[in-house]
């Protein structure tokens, strides 16, 4: 049995985002499906793996951790000589994948989640739309894909010409706002459109995708 579960659910972006780097790394891991509507993640049991009863939760042997990019960083350090390389050993280069990694937390992640649980997750929970929040956001994103047209124009991935933590972190909002109206804020930009495309068809990627669509 594999020393590496990732607990959660698989229409969960965090949970997305942990299953993609271990797949980048090509690391074998058991998946432990978390009942979500039946409250599974705010058990004492799950409690115990993350305190704030969100998924996922993460073990490898007896390191326990939560925070799906927290997790990804491990999996990138700690087995940084398996699979894809998603960090680099130097410093200036790490410090570019950092800056961007922050610029998927903070400006893209917001505004790209808002409209992800509207416009994608409510429908298939069958919960109702809310417009005023697609209206507010969709400029707020707009800006933000701006700023990463212009980055793009530079380099074939947000921190340089390789594929990083950077790119993976944005593929679970990304996959989720391709399905939707919003799909038109990352069409109209050439270059961020060229990027979606291609960090979308990643191998590692499409076996998260296979994992989401067959439960």
């Amino acid at each position: 049995m594999a020393s590496i579960k990732v607990h959660g659910s698989v229409i969960s972006n965090a949970v997305m985002r942990a299953c993609a780097s271990l797949y980048e790394k090509e690391l074998e891991f058991e998946f432990v499906p978390v009942d979500l509507k039946a409250g599974q993640h705010k058990t004492e049991a799950f409690l115990s793996l993350n305190p704030f009863g969100q998924v996922p939760a993460f073990e490898d042997g007896d390191l326990k951790l939560f925070e799906s990019r927290a997790i990804t960083q491990y999996i990138a350090h700690s087995y940084a000589e398996k699979g894809n390389q998603l960090i680099s050993h130097e410093p200036k280069k790490m410090a570019i994948i950092s800056v961007w990694m922050e610029v998927e937390a903070h400006q893209f992640y917001p505004a790209a989640q808002s409209l992800t649980w509207e416009l994608a997750i409510k429908p298939l929970l069958g919960m109702e739309t809310d417009g005023a929040v697609v209206e507010e956001n969709e400029p707020k994103l707009g800006k933000v894909l701006d700023v990463y047209e212009t980055r793009l124009a530079q380099s074939k991935y947000l921190a340089g010409d390789c594929f990083t933590l950077a790119d993976l972190h944005h593929l679970p909002n990304v996959e989720y706002l391709m399905g939707t109206q919003s799909k038109k804020l990352f069409d109209a930009r050439p270059h961020v459109s060229a990027w979606c495309a291609d960090i979308l068809a990643r191998p590692a990627w499409s076996k998260v995708v296979a994992m989401k669509n067959s439960a």
